[in-house]
Formats: C-alpha cells, sequence, structure tokens
C-alpha cells in the first residue's frame, strides 16, 4: 500500500534528525571525489550538506517521494531525481552510469523489503577505492514502534492497514558481515541518542512524520481520529513527561562505512 510524505512534518524535527547523518558523514574520509549520490534524500536539506563539503563534485539526490524531491528543488549545488534506489542496485552492463566516488544512503534503506539483497549492487555501483555510507534506524523494539504495531493489529484497525509497509532493520553486526563478505573495509557501529521532546504529544508528533506515517494514511478519515487518540494515551504512558513537560525519546540509530578496496569485482 503506498503512502505520501509530508516534508513539513518531517522537518518539524530537523536537528534531531539530521544529527546521525552528520555523524555519519564525519566517518566518510573521501577528500575530492567527482560523484557523490544520496539515494533516499528526502527534502535535501542533508544532501545540501554534502555539497558543501564536495564543492567540486557532482551530486544527486534521489528520492521515491514526488513531493520530497519538490521540496529540494529549491536548494542549488545539487541535481534531484524522482527514482526507486532499487534501481541503483541493478546491473548496469552497458556501464552507462558513472562510478560513484561516495554513496549514501541515510533512513531510507529499512522501507526497502530485503534491503540486505541490494548491498551487492550498490558496492558494485561504487567505484573502485570509493565509499557506501548507509544509516538505518534501530529501534523498532521501542515503545514508540511497538504500541502502534499492538494498537494496528486489532479491530477495527486491523483490517485496514495489514498491508502497509513498515520499516525494519538489521544489526550492525549483519551489516559488517554481508559488506566484508563482498570485499569491502567496514566500519560499524550504533549510537543511542537521547532526545529532550516538548508539546503536547511530542512523541506522537516524531512518529506520524515518519514510522506511523504509513498506518495513519492507511486508515479511514471516520476511523484515523480514534486510533490516533488511542496511540497518543499509549504513547504518554511510554513517554512520560517531567515536571517541566519535557519527554525523553531513545533513538537508536546503526551505522556503516565500507570502503570498497581496488580490484574488487562484486558480481
Amino acid at each position: 500500500m503506498s503512502h505520501t510524505w509530508d516534508p513539513d512534518r518531517y522537518l518539524a524535527y530537523a536537528d534531531e534528525r539530521g544529527r546521525p547523518f552528520v555523524d555519519l558523514l564525519a566517518r566518510v574520509p573521501a577528500e575530492n571525489p567527482r560523484v557523490v549520490v544520496d539515494l533516499g534524500c528526502g527534502p535535501g536539506n542533508l544532501t545540501a550538506l554534502l555539497a558543501d563539503r564536495w564543492r567540486s563534485a557532482s551530486i544527486t539526490g534521489v528520492d521515491s517521494s514526488p513531493e520530497m524531491i519538490e521540496a529540494a528543488r529549491s536548494l542549488g549545488g545539487v541535481r534531484w531525481e524522482v527514482g526507486d534506489l532499487r534501481d541503483w542496485a541493478r546491473p548496469d552492463p552497458l556501464a552507462l552510469r558513472a562510478p560513484i566516488d561516495v554513496l549514501v544512503s541515510n533512513a531510507t534503506l529499512q522501507w526497502v523489503p530485503e534491503h540486505l539483497e541490494l548491498l551487492p549492487g550498490l558496492v558494485d555501483r561504487v567505484a573502485e577505492g570509493g565509499w557506501l555510507a548507509l544509516q538505518v534506524p534501530g529501534n523498532f523494539d521501542e515503545p514508540s514502534h511497538t504500541t502502534r504495531a499492538e494498537l494496528a493489529s486489532q479491530e477495527p484497525y486491523a483490517r485496514h492497514v495489514r498491508d502497509v509497509r513498515v520499516p525494519a532493520s538489521h544489526s550492525p553486526e549483519t551489516y559488517a558481515r554481508v559488506l566484508m563478505g563482498l570485499g569491502c573495509e567496514v566500519d560499524a557501529w550504533e549510537t543511542t541518542y537521547l532526545h529532550v521532546l516538548t508539546g503536547p504529544d511530542p512523541v506522537f508528533d516524531w512518529v506520524s512524520g515518519t514510522g506511523a506515517r504509513p498506518t495513519l494514511q492507511a486508515l479511514p478519515d471516520d476511523l484515523r481520529p480514534r486510533f490516533e487518540d488511542e496511540f497518543k494515551a499509549l504513547l504518554r504512558e511510554a513517554y512520560p513527561a517531567d515536571a517541566a513537560g519535557r519527554v525523553l525519546l531513545p533513538f537508536r540509530r546503526i551505522f556503516v562505512v565500507a570502503r570498497k578496496p581496488q580490484g574488487v569485482a562484486v558480481r
């Protein structure tokens, strides 16, 4: 079941959502890449950091959401493209596309089922000596996700949301083993950020812009408010505010930076 993204809602927590991208980029030591691609660029605010760092590179931002790309087009220095990242993992037998010196995928692969199977194709697109850098959430066991899943499994909601997209990821060890098996030098780690949120139902505001959005969009208009009210109540219980109205949200992320050595044949 398809859904659409809202750039404004996604950017409501732009600083918090951007920190993992900055930390990922800091571990990519490429000096003068010629071709840089951001797969899953969203509204482009983070892709612009690539253009700031590598000013002489050709930068391309790719996202499957026309809404996100439309929001990104106001940012200069980057070529924007609506596209499916799975197409970038497919063989290019005629070598029509230039090898990519730095290939970034930030908070995107979790939306692609069986994305481990895409890694060989993505590494194949990277130039020898180039870099693949990815970051995915690793917080799917947190109440921010489990309460949504439990509530959505109940009627009258289940019949409407059983086919919605649900994000999923793997451990850093799993990504590292796959990429090392492809001949890459791998740096993998995880970080749990602790975000301080404020306002009425801030955790609901956070998840409704990302992981919970497909579920919310799949519900009929007359049923969605009821689901939202129940979901908010569960989240308030799981993430109680302190006396000052502050809510702490653990935000675990998984990072991998892989370098493709010279002379590596992936396929």
